[in-house]
């Protein structure tokens, strides 16, 4: 969205990029079996490339999915070395070593690079024992560094993210903030008449605890597994995970394990449906690991604010989530992987009157994530990069 964004302020927008295939990991139906080609999209050139897509998510199988993009991306890149130059190249990550192909390609062009980091992923890797082998760590970090060094700017989405790449030797000037955003014109407070619920079957008057998007290991979603066994007897609440990842087929499992019929799974809805089912929540979640504490900022978070929606946000003090949740009111705070902790803030929750939460959240989107402020600033910062 942020390409087409760009080429509506008529900038000539190219994208290298998979097919798509998520979230349910699989290729999309129109993209099976297609090798490289090049599709208009909004404005947009987008050049797609084949990819390994895993069928079962685990951490070997999810390397070698990210390695056969950057393997087949670089066909679309040497096509790139005999075409027009390019002002500014962004390269968005993980995978980290993606930018290895944009810095190529700025050796050649001698053009402007941005490296814009979504989550750290090698220290999300290291910190949730994904990979415990020192010497490749070591490699990994080096390989990382030494990638945002040959990068004008280095952008994130946390002041927590980019105080972590700063202390990796990355000097301030290089840095610059660039938020995740919400377009708060499509993604906004909604009644319970308008959300979901009739839809879904879900009873006007039940409390509903949502969980929405990806289920993966940084989460630590078991705990929702956990925390619903200590309500399975309370006939009108109900947990709701709406969402695909690596994960899901445990937690379904655990929840079936546990023979608990207060939890429905649902596939991720459409983008604009998002509004509707935010809106069917009492309570959302915004869960995570101690371990990924500023390493990746929950990009979930945006919509929720955007729709007005009270969240339990596990983050602990120091983190930028945490400060964030904090000082603006706008969302409740529980300590990371406990289940106790969700369990009481749940219970809390059900029972205070959240439209203070749900006002400073709305509020606090409409100030800081908007979506025509943050990319104008970006363009702004883009219009100085070329102009030195």
């Amino acid at each position: 969205m942020q390409a087409k964004w760009l080429a509506k302020q008529e900038h000539e927008v190219h994208v290298i990029t998979a097919m798509p295939y998520y979230p349910e990991w699989q290729i999309h139906g129109k993209y099976k079996g297609r090798k490289w080609f090049t599709e208009m999209l909004n404005g947009v050139q987008v050049h797609r490339c084949p990819l390994y897509v895993p069928q079962v998510v685990n951490s070997k199988k999810r390397i070698i999915h990210e390695f056969s993009f950057v393997l087949s991306s670089s066909f679309a890149w040497l096509r790139q070395l005999f075409a027009k130059k390019a002002d500014v190249v962004f390269c968005v990550a993980p995978p980290f070593h993606l930018n290895y192909l944009p810095v190529f390609y700025k050796f050649f062009k001698r053009t402007k690079l941005i490296y814009h980091i979504q989550d750290l992923q090698v220290d999300a890797a290291k910190d949730l024992g994904m990979i415990q082998n020192k010497a490749f760590l070591s490699l990994m970090f080096a390989t990382e560094r030494r990638l945002m060094k040959k990068s004008e700017r280095v952008t994130s989405i946390s002041e927590g993210m980019l105080n972590k790449i700063k202390a990796k030797g990355i000097s301030d000037a290089q840095v610059l903030f660039f938020p995740n955003w919400v377009d708060s014109n499509v993604i906004y407070p909604l009644s319970k008449e308008n959300s979901l619920r009739k839809e879904l079957g879900i009873d006007m008057n039940a409390g509903v605890v949502l969980y929405s998007g990806n289920l993966g290991e940084k989460q630590g979603l078991e705990i929702i597994i956990e925390a619903a066994k200590d309500f399975k007897e309370e006939k009108n609440m109900l947990f709701l995970i709406c969402g695909s990842g690596g994960g899901k087929e445990k937690l379904m499992q655990l929840a079936q394990d546990a023979q608990l019929n207060n939890i429905r799974f649902l596939p991720l809805q459409p983008y604009e449906k998002l509004s509707a089912l935010l809106a069917v929540a009492d309570i959302h979640l915004v869960l995570q690991k101690k371990s990924a504490a500023d390493l990746v900022m929950p990009s979930k978070l945006t919509g929720i604010l955007a729709a007005g929606g009270c969240a339990l946000v596990a983050a602990e003090p120091g983190t930028s989530l945490y400060e964030v949740i904090n000082e603006y009111r706008a969302g409740i705070l529980i300590e990371p992987e406990s289940v106790e902790a969700l369990k009481a803030g749940i219970k809390n929750a059900l029972s205070a009157d959240l439209d203070s939460f749900r006002k400073n959240a709305r509020a606090y989107a409409e100030r800081f994530l908007d979506k025509e402020a943050i990319l104008n600033t970006f363009q702004h910062e883009l219009n100085a990069l070329t102009s030195r």
